[in-house]
């Protein structure tokens, strides 16, 4: 047979609607979203060019369809565009209503919805409708309000977790791209630094990188990996979770966890159900050292931390509080707490500012307080109350902080779903310490930055810990 030759236009369009290629040789052509793929294969008769053009001419007449039909596709249809419409006056309004500034960010915030509606109202997709929530909140310059997208939100499997009353007995935090134990409760068949690699059969790896694609470039990275860690090692008390690890040596360990019954007491806070609060006091050689959980449950967390730093330790050279993962709690706490290392009257920790009025955070001194030196343990999951109370005594001059940064969300905040299956956070207060530096998006940096590794947990110490030690054993009070 003689060998004929054809020339057709296949197309392909960014998105869902997808025209599969054939594998021939081919050129690329753009417009706007969509690429078209030309394919050419070449004549080797001259005598059947005409049927050739013919079929070029029709394949070229699809081409045209696709660049008119395409575009409607993806369009969004009156019900779409009512919802994510919907969710830009939610996002709006909300500021309006809540920000702790009548003039959100010192702007006239009525004038950024009469420019930005509009806009929205013209948009020609989901995407540049949420570029303009983007663009309002960018324009207050303040941070705890972010625009997390669908997939995004829904990546973090916030809501899908195995939430439960029951614990796994250690913790674990993401050192680097990797999850170790930083610290485990007696009778738990598990040893500090060993990595994470599975619980229930799910990859951590990819929990920590769904949440790095949200926030791996702000303050808020370490606090929500820790949070994920902690919800992941949860479940009903008395059942078994199977947890793969890789010890010191490179193998791979696989426990079945036996989850066990919180420790501390249940204690509600606002509308969320109750919260395991516990607090643990010992003494390390002639230091004592003091660690909770949350700022909750105010009559036991100051009768505890009074009783150890007033009589159980009362002649210990120093005192180390540990909120390394201390997520906050109950704002005014943290000056609660700091009378019983403060001695000096009518001290300030800082100023909460909201809508209606500011709250002075002071500090009332005890009848008998510790007067050693303290240190102050933080790290990117310590926030809101466990900054204020850090930042406050380091601004006082009676801690030294030890860690690293604090998280940077000193500001009560909240994050709630759209109506288009977004997330947005949102704060309601500013918060600025006794020094008047601001601590939300700056955090509190320690005085001296150690870090956990996971070499030294292997060797069964907490560097941090230890470091805070060495300083008080040298007589250092600054």
């Amino acid at each position: 047979m003689t060998p004929r030759s054809t020339s057709k236009v296949e197309y392909q369009c960014l998105g869902r609607h997808t025209i599969r290629q054939r594998s021939q040789k081919r050129h690329r052509l753009q417009i706007g979203t969509f690429v078209f793929t030309v394919t050419l294969i070449p004549s080797h008769a001259s005598h059947l060019m005409s049927v050739r053009r013919r079929r070029v001419s029709w394949n070229l007449r699809l081409l045209f369809i696709a660049l008119v039909a395409l575009p409607l596709l993806a369009q969004m249809s009156p019900q779409d565009r009512s919802v994510q419409l919907e969710s830009f006056e939610h996002v709006w309004k909300t500021i309006r209503d809540k920000h702790w500034d009548p003039r959100p960010g010192g702007l006239d915030w009525q004038k950024v919805h009469d420019e930005l509606r509009p806009k929205a109202e013209k948009a020609k997709d989901a995407n540049e409708i949420r570029s303009y929530i983007h663009d309002m909140l960018a324009r207050l310059k303040q941070s705890h309000f972010k625009l997390i997208t669908y997939s995004d939100f829904k990546g973090l499997d916030l809501e899908n977790t195995a939430w439960g009353v029951g614990e796994a007995g250690f913790e674990a935090r993401v050192l680097g791209d990797h999850a170790y134990v930083v610290d485990v409760q007696p009778g738990v068949p598990v040893s500090l630094g060993w990595r994470i690699r599975k619980i229930r059969g799910a990859e951590i790896a990819r929990a920590i990188q769904a949440i790095d694609g949200v926030y791996k470039n702000t303050n808020y990275r370490d606090l929500r990996q820790t949070s994920m860690l902690q919800s992941k090692l949860m479940g009903a008390p008395g059942t078994g979770m199977p947890v793969e690890f890789e010890d010191g040596q490179g193998n791979a360990v696989t426990k079945t966890i036996l989850l066990r019954e919180p420790r501390g007491r249940a204690i509600p806070f606002g509308n969320l159900p109750p919260t395991p609060v516990w607090i643990e006091s010992r003494k390390i050689g002639t230091t004592g050292y003091i660690r909770f959980n949350m700022f909750l449950d105010p009559m036991r967390l100051n009768t505890q931390i009074g009783n150890f730093a007033t009589a159980t330790c009362a002649q210990c050279d120093g005192i180390v509080i540990d909120v390394r993962g201390n997520p906050g709690g109950i704002g005014i706490l943290a000056a609660s707490v700091a009378g019983w290392f403060v001695s000096k009257p009518n001290s300030k920790l800082g100023t909460m500012y909201l809508r209606e009025s500011p709250l002075n955070f002071i500090v009332n001194p005890r009848g008998q307080t510790f007067k050693g030196p303290v240190a102050v343990l933080i790290d990117g999951a310590s926030a809101s109350t466990s900054e204020i109370f850090a930042g406050g005594m380091q601004d006082l001059k009676r801690a030294r902080i030890f860690g690293t940064k604090s998280a940077a969300a000193a500001l009560p905040s909240i994050v709630e779903r759209l109506p288009n299956g977004d997330g947005f956070q949102y704060a309601v207060a500013n918060y600025i310490s006794v020094s008047g530096r601001t601590l939300e998006a700056n955090g509190v940096i320690p005085d001296e930055e150690v870090r956990l590794t996971p070499q030294t947990l292997l060797t069964g110490k907490d560097a941090v810990v230890e470091a805070a030690v060495a300083w008080i054993r040298k007589g250092n009070r600054k």
